[in-house]
């Protein structure tokens, strides 16, 4: 049986995560309360981030960044988008 959880970002009880993205407190959160549709959302708007952005994850400001840009995306709170990206038409 799958496992829920009431999703954060989408309101809803939706399938959670296999295990915790991150270790310690942040995983255990994210594990708890986030769906794996919008972690694989999150995935996708991260890659997006670091390319349009051109973001060094060596560099402490740019994992800072994504970071903040993470919990906001998560708790479904305005974040930041892609500079020029058009998402392509179907």
């Amino acid at each position: 049986m799958t496992r829920t959880v009431m999703c954060r970002k989408h309101k809803k009880e939706l399938p959670g995560l296999d295990r915790p993205p991150y270790p310690g407190a942040k995983g255990e959160d994210i594990y708890n309360n986030v769906s794996k549709q919008a972690w694989d959302e999150w995935q996708k708007h991260q890659t997006l981030l670091i390319n349009e952005r051109r973001l060094n994850m060596m560099n402490a400001e740019d994992r800072k960044f994504l970071q903040a840009e993470m919990d906001k995306f998560l708790s479904g709170e305005e974040y930041a988008q892609a500079e020029g990206y058009v998402p392509p038409s179907e």
